[in-house]
């Protein structure tokens, strides 16, 4: 079969690499430069970008086991920074150029190359850098210039070796998918026979392995990251595992009541379920830090699960639905060199002193690919087909202090706008719709008096994964009987916006 080692240098898009290499069927494992990976059946080599500069004495380098791999000739693909690295080892040089390069850049191709086999002499590529490659190592050739005149690809003429300046993995770049192709297949030979599937049945044997004769609990929400988590565990250890449905008071309007009856009977799941509501709303009280409010949620969690499994026994392990980008905006990437954008619930805000060992059998995953995993599982459309919900809940959609009678007024107004995109067809067409309530309010008019009511903005992305999303194009008219329905319903409401900030450079999140 063989397989493609991703060593991750901190980029953002690192895992983009590891998925397109998925997308084709092509098994691939995320290292980083200071592990030692079995290097058993490798077909191919990438290195990623990352925040750094190769002339930066403390920036990390090409690890020695990739030697061995270079006089083997093993094809090797450098990617932004990994291009730069690469170009350094040989002896070229890499400094700042006279122009950096973000966003969409027009690159020309230089001659034929197999790694541009099939590709329009002319493209449209993604760049996000600052240094570039100045010098060419000898043995080295020109592949594509930007339009700068600055190095956008090279190659060495004899031996298997690649470098891209720009990105291939992001969707923005004309013809990545393609690059990719011919990286695998043409260069590498790699066969095209590793699935999702396959992806299940070795996490599934993780489980087995890292739980033997012990128990778990798994934290559960009725989403589809944490459900998806639970039956993958419980058919690897069966009744060795508990769930947990803690009501934090700051879910969606009576999903407390209707998510634990449907894990019950669609799953067959032991499930425990805790109200909990007035210790998150006691411990979030004057709080208004988003990141605050985060760390206190996922410490909160935790201390509600260690009270929980103290009931049954003390099990060592709490299974959660982390999928990648919470790992990735939490900054915890294998290559630690991510900028944090905000902390996970259940990554980065988790307490030191908790007493479990922490088990995320789809940590490497993207939520579209979760949701296709699920499917593998058999898990029901009506779970899969949820609108993503966070982990901390209303929480950090009411911006400012978390109080019962604000959430009650989130919830109701979250409600209005889901039913109102359900009953015109929109509901399933968007990735995910929220509302948000703001900490402010506004002047308005009601039965020809001043009226001084809350402010809340809708809020509806379109995304497959995530990590980037666009605002949703709802037709005017659903929105005015969305705002309509509101301010007449919700007597603290008096005025309704709509959020079209895509991300980035906004998250989907408010908070």
């Amino acid at each position: 079969m063989g397989k493609i080692v991703i060593v991750d240098y901190g980029s953002q898009y690192t895992q983009l690499i590891a998925r397109k290499t998925r997308d084709l069927r092509v098994f691939s494992e995320v290292v980083t430069a200071t592990s030692q990976p079995n290097l058993e059946d490798i077909s191919g080599l990438i290195l990623s970008g990352g925040p750094f500069s190769v002339y930066d004495p403390r920036a990390p380098r090409i690890p020695d086991w990739v030697k061995p791999l270079i006089e083997k000739e093993v094809p090797i693909l450098g990617i932004c920074y990994g291009f730069q690295l690469l170009t350094q080892y040989f002896g070229g040089r890499v400094d700042r150029a006279h122009s950096s390069e973000y966003g969409r850049m027009p690159i020309v191709r230089q001659g034929e190359n197999p790694l541009f086999d099939g590709i329009d002499r002319s493209l449209t590529v993604w760049m996000s850098h600052g240094d570039s490659v100045l010098e060419l190592p000898p043995g080295f050739a020109i592949c594509a210039l930007s339009e700068n005149e600055i190095i956008a690809s090279a190659f060495h003429v004899k031996d298997p070796i690649y470098g891209l300046q720009f990105h291939p993995e992001v969707n923005h770049t004309e013809f990545g998918d393609r690059i990719f192709s011919n990286f695998l297949f043409k260069i590498c030979r790699c066969t095209p026979d590793w699935t999702l599937k396959d992806f299940i049945a070795i996490e599934r044997e993780n489980l087995r392995a890292t739980i033997g004769t012990q128990r778990a609990v798994c934290a559960v929400s009725g989403g589809v990251d944490s459900t998806v988590a639970a039956v993958l565990a419980h058919q690897a250890i069966g009744s060795q595992l508990t769930g947990v449905f803690v009501d934090t008071g700051l879910l969606r309007k009576n999903e407390d009541a209707v998510v634990p009856d449907l894990l019950r009977r669609s799953f067959g799941l032991n499930l425990r379920v805790v109200n909990a509501r007035e210790t998150f709303l006691a411990r979030l009280a004057g709080v208004v830090d988003p990141e605050e409010k985060r760390k206190i949620i996922g410490e909160t969690f935790i201390r509600v699960f260690e009270s929980e499994a103290r009931e049954i026994g003390s099990p060592p392990f709490l299974i959660q639905g982390t999928i990648y980008s919470d790992v990735i905006e939490s900054a915890g990437t294998l290559g630690g060199g991510t900028i944090k954008i905000k902390t996970h619930h259940n990554v980065g805000g988790l307490p030191q002193d908790m007493r479990f060992k922490i088990v995320e059998p789809l940590r490497f995953l993207f939520k579209d690919e979760v949701r296709r995993a699920g499917a593998i599982l058999n898990i029901p459309e009506q779970i899969l087909a949820r609108h993503p919900f966070p982990g901390p809940g209303m929480a950090i959609r009411c911006l400012g202090e978390v109080t019962s009678d604000r959430v009650r007024i989130l919830k109701e107004v979250d409600a209005i706008f889901l039913q109102t995109l359900h009953e015109f067809g929109w509901k399933e067409k968007v990735w995910q719709a929220f509302a948000v309530l703001l900490p402010l309010k506004s002047v308005g008019v009601a039965g020809d008096q001043r009226a001084y009511g809350n402010v809340v903005a809708l809020r509806s992305v379109d995304s497959s994964d995530a990590m980037t999303a666009d605002w949703s194009r709802i037709p005017y008219h659903i929105l005015d009987e969305a705002a309509r329905r509101i301010i007449n319903r919700v007597a603290e409401v008096g005025r309704v916006v709509y959020d079209i900030t895509a991300k980035p450079p906004a998250t989907i999140e408010w908070e």
